[in-house]
């Protein structure tokens, strides 16, 4: 039983592990490599350690309210999904598209590192992607971005290094857990839904593979 294992831990970790799991709770996504701004480099993030360590533990605990933990260490990454698909949240019609936008700037960038393994990009260079591609035909209002780009930090796709969300000189960084929100296979749907102007059929199509609880959203 978990709780047999949970009271092995000690007083700290206990504490360390109730955080946790409320973390992850609320926003979806842990990440293994993070940036550290300092040293300008991704360095490892104790709290996935600390999953992975006690990950069993994790899974045997969420699994009594419906929870399902994984874990890729490829792309180190921490996902959560509700087996009952309950907690979902809808992004708006911008954020979807901003999400999609920095799906692609990810594959695109992807393949073009070599030695360095984040992937960057800036405000003003998504808001140009998008614009380019046609998704939407002027900049979108500054609050539309900041709001959007909030959300999907939240709950830990893309993290912000520097400045205000809304700056085009904002530098972001797109995590891997983007992989797992938008796959292959919803980008491919995704250029289906390009013509829809109505925001509840792009949705239909959109909706995220793992949970977003939002009421947690700031």
């Amino acid at each position: 039983m978990w709780l047999e294992e949970f009271e092995r831990l000690t007083n700290s970790e206990k504490e360390e592990f109730k955080r946790i799991a409320n973390l992850i709770l609320s926003r979806t996504f842990i990440i293994r490599d993070i940036y550290d701004p300092k040293d300008n480099m991704l360095k490892i993030n104790a709290e996935y350690r600390f999953v992975e360590r006690y990950f069993q533990l994790f899974s045997d605990y969420l699994s009594y309210s419906g929870w399902t933990i994984y874990r890729d260490n490829n792309y180190g990454v921490i996902a959560l999904e509700n087996i009952y698909k309950y907690n979902r949240m809808r992004l708006n019609k911008n954020t979807t598209l901003m999400l999609y936008t920095l799906r692609l700037i990810f594959e695109e960038e992807r393949e073009k590192v070599t030695l360095r393994k984040e992937i960057m990009t800036t405000t003003g260079q998504l808001i140009h992607k998008m614009l380019t591609i046609g998704l939407i035909d002027k900049k979108l209002p500054n609050k539309d971005i900041a709001n959007g780009l909030r959300t999907l930090s939240y709950h830990n796709i893309i993290e912000k290094l520097e400045g205000v969300w809304e700056d085009p000189d904002t530098r972001i960084l797109i995590l891997p857990s983007i992989l797992f929100v938008v796959t292959n296979e919803r980008i491919s749907k995704m250029y289906e839904t390009l013509g829809f102007e109505d925001e509840e059929e792009i949705g239909e199509y959109l909706d995220s593979q793992f949970v977003f609880r939002g009421e947690d959203v700031l």
